[in-house]
């Protein structure tokens, strides 16, 4: 299996070289076949659109191919590459998405429990010092350190909604004109 450390030790500059921050690298297991993950946003929005979607997976691929012309190809097997913005429900991979989104709804799956609970789920409190902070509905604040983090997620509430600021629509309508024209040429 390809290392994901190396992956995103690859990836993390070509995205920072288009102002981007890296959200995470990931491997999924398909039907057809494996799909490599990318998810990365602009500090100022957390996002990002379809234009800069395209041009960092232009940047991974360029990069891909010249390692595999110098025969150090990191992926030796058939993939697919999937470039993406984190979008509302966004997943908490990083201490500082903990800091950044106090006061929202999270969950929070742990590799070894807290107070019995291998989930936690409720309003973010914060992190000090890599303890998360979290107001769960059922336990009350409960405490535990990133690297106790197996996955987490915000939850999408109307609260969520209002302080996410909104997408760019532009271009929106070009999409969707050109597939209505396909489908009426098939």
């Amino acid at each position: 299996m390809t290392d994901i450390t190396v992956l995103t030790k690859l990836i993390e500059p070509e995205a920072q070289a288009l102002g981007f921050d890296l959200v995470r690298v990931q491997f999924v297991s398909g039907a057809d076949e494996p799909t490599l993950q990318v998810m990365a946003e602009l500090p100022e929005t957390g996002q990002l659109n379809i234009d800069d979607c395209a041009a960092l997976s232009r940047r991974i691929s360029q990069k891909f191919d010249a390692l595999e012309e110098q025969g150090r190809d990191p992926i030796d097997y058939a993939y697919r590459l999937e470039v993406s913005s984190p979008g509302i429900d966004r997943p908490l991979t990083r201490g500082k998405d903990y800091a950044n989104w106090v006061g929202h709804e999270a969950r929070i799956n742990l590799i070894d429990s807290v107070g019995g609970k291998k989930q936690l789920r409720g309003v973010l409190e914060g992190i000090v010092d890599d303890i998360i902070k979290i107001d769960d509905r059922k336990a009350g604040s409960q405490e535990t350190a990133l690297s106790n983090v197996h996955s987490a997620k915000l939850i999408l509430t109307d609260a969520l909604i209002a302080a996410t600021i909104p997408v760019s629509a532009d271009g929106a309508d070009e999409i969707e004109e050109d597939t209505l024209v396909e489908e009426q040429e098939d």
